[in-house]
């Protein structure tokens, strides 16, 4: 992917050296853009499962959409620990 594609929102989700690890899960952001927007959303993985999170909100930047999906990812492993696989 190209330096002004990156800098623009090209591609719709998170690059993957944002992924960070939590409680022993593996979180990646992805959020997708919709519009001139983006939904948040994140892959979250642990001992070879994977979890696709796909919210309703839709935010203005990149950026806010990272963070809120990298939070709203811990959110949950927090209420369902490893539920989320089943």
């Amino acid at each position: 992917m190209s330096l002004l594609s990156r800098l623009f929102g090209g591609g719709g989700s998170a690059p993957e050296s944002q992924s960070e690890t939590y409680k022993d899960f593996t979180i990646t952001p992805a959020p997708s853009r919709e519009g001139g927007r983006f939904r948040v959303g994140a892959t979250i993985e642990k001992d070879g499962k994977t979890h696709h999170l796909i919210r309703a909100d839709v935010l203005e930047t990149l950026d806010d959409a990272t963070a809120t999906s990298l939070r709203k990812a811990r959110q949950v492993i927090d209420e369902q620990g490893d539920r989320i696989f089943g």
